[in-house]
């Protein structure tokens, strides 16, 4: 299959390349040209533009937020505008719900497909394909495009045919995942100012009631104090529990923890941890019991 791929962060480069390991032929784009020079060197085509990079079947989009991905899709050279008809656009970016909707208008409306497909899954998930997909959109079209879920992840869940189902899922796991760091972070302050070792608090954890991959990964980062090089920086962090927060007004469900995950972000930015990995909004409580803060 002919893809394009737009976005070239940690994860993005991790899953082009797994779709070149696949056999797919990529053409990359991203806005710092090094790291399409990377990918390049094992075998896809660099593209000079938005547009060069939409000339294929499928074009997959994984960027930062609402902005970036608006900034490529619409406009005179943008996706929506450079796309054929009948191919394909594959957002795997944690959006709002609302530019999923109008992604989804505007394609339908120029004769294209377009799959929501955001991914569950740190860096390190992402480069030995084992991200989870999470996907929305017309069935056929979904068909089409399951090769690269293949190659990308180890499993894909479809939630049916409008593509806005699979971005309020993904924001609500980011907004569960963040409530697993704090609440972690709030019990290792606890028993570490009592004196208990955290990792082999952790173990104790993860060994009994608590033997989920949230608790491993996060709980891991919070014992080691492991906040850089950041897997996802804290100001994603903010920005997707923000995102469950308007999901939230728009539906009328109040999320009153959400609204204490604000501002927890809020802190850990204001005290200049916007460099860091999301899980140091977890350390935010030792350090409020006196004891170090992020670094």
């Amino acid at each position: 299959m002919k893809i394009g791929f737009i976005g070239l962060d940690n994860m993005g480069a991790a899953m082009a390349a797994n779709l070149l390991k696949a056999g797919h032929e990529v053409t990359a784009y991203n806005r710092s040209p090094g790291k399409v020079a990377e990918l390049a060197a094992q075998g896809a085509r660099p593209a000079a533009s938005v547009s060069e990079a939409c000339q294929g079947d499928v074009v997959v989009t994984m960027l930062a937020d609402d902005a970036a991905v608006a900034a490529v899709t619409f406009g005179d050279h943008g996706v929506v505008a450079s796309l054929p008809a009948g191919a394909v656009h594959v957002s795997s970016s944690t959006i709002s719900v609302a530019l999923a909707q109008r992604l989804a208008q505007a394609h339908g409306e120029a004769g294209q497909g377009f799959v929501a497909a955001p991914v569950f899954g740190r860096p390190e998930a992402a480069a030995a394909a084992k991200l989870f997909v999470v996907a929305a959109g017309a069935p056929a079209v979904v068909e089409t495009v399951t090769p690269l879920f293949d190659a990308i992840g180890q499993r894909t869940f479809v939630l049916g045919h409008d593509p806005q189902a699979a971005n309020l899922v993904k924001i609500s796991g980011n907004f569960l995942i963040a409530s697993v760091i704090e609440s972690l972070g709030e019990a290792m302050a606890l028993v570490g100012k009592a004196g208990v070792d955290k990792q082999q608090y952790l173990e104790l954890l993860t060994s009994t009631l608590f033997d989920a991959p949230v608790y491993h990964t996060y709980g891991g980062l919070l014992a080691r104090e492991e906040f850089s090089p950041a897997g996802f920086a804290a100001p994603l962090g903010l920005k997707d529990v923000k995102l469950a927060l308007s999901a939230g007004e728009e539906l009328q469900v109040p999320l009153p923890v959400a609204s204490l995950l604000r501002d927890r972000f809020l802190t850990l930015l204001a005290t200049g941890g916007g460099e860091l990995d999301w899980s140091a909004i977890g350390a935010l409580s030792a350090w409020e019991a006196g004891g170090a803060g992020p670094a």
